[in-house]
């Protein structure tokens, strides 16, 4: 009995020190907020794709365009037809990594304050983009959050005269993104 017990302790001990390196999520959401003279547009997009690489220090996020939700159905249809041309340019994307230093203990439960520099492409443009965000541990579950501008102009989106004053020149981006780790 004591010769079995050394090496199940052993074994035990090994697979908690291991901790998870890759989370992911396919349920990750995201907001973009205008705020306009005529009139402020919220769309919300429930289905946003991510994997995180806490060992590496790199992220990437897919936004699935045609799943931004518009409280108004004119407001979608137009959003995705006559400005992001989302049967051409289906997914916006962002691939990144940590710029502040050493990769975040996933075994310590914590609040962490990120920097994240990377690419965004928006409507078929690929802009560098540095963001900040916080990522909560608690017990091994991670939630990244993220709040930033984006300049419509940018990424080559063209607003008609006759709705300027209906659609802001900036866009507020908020991402929330639930992750689960990743089994290899």
């Amino acid at each position: 009995m004591k010769n079995l017990l050394i090496p199940m302790l052993l074994l035990i001990l090994s697979q908690q020190g291991h901790a998870q390196d890759k989370y992911f999520t396919k349920t990750g959401y995201a907001k973009f907020y205008s705020e306009a003279p005529l009139e402020n547009i919220e769309a919300i997009n429930n289905k946003v794709q991510s994997i995180i690489d806490m060992k590496r220090s790199e992220v990437v996020i897919n936004l699935p365009i045609t799943a931004f939700q518009f409280e108004n159905s004119l407001m979608q249809e137009h959003f995705n037809e006559n400005y992001m041309e989302s049967e051409k340019f289906p997914l916006a994307k962002f691939q990144g990594y940590f710029v502040n230093g050493a990769p975040i203990d996933m075994t310590v439960d914590g609040s962490y304050e990120v920097q994240v520099k990377g690419k965004m492409t928006i409507h078929g443009v690929t802009k560098p983009l540095n963001i900040g965000g916080v990522i909560k541990v608690t017990d091994n579950n991670v939630l990244a959050t993220t709040k930033f501008m984006i300049r419509v102009a940018d990424y080559d989106i063209d607003i008609p005269t006759i709705v300027f004053r209906n659609i802001a020149e900036e866009v507020e981006v908020t991402i929330e993104l639930q992750y689960m780790p990743l089994k290899s």
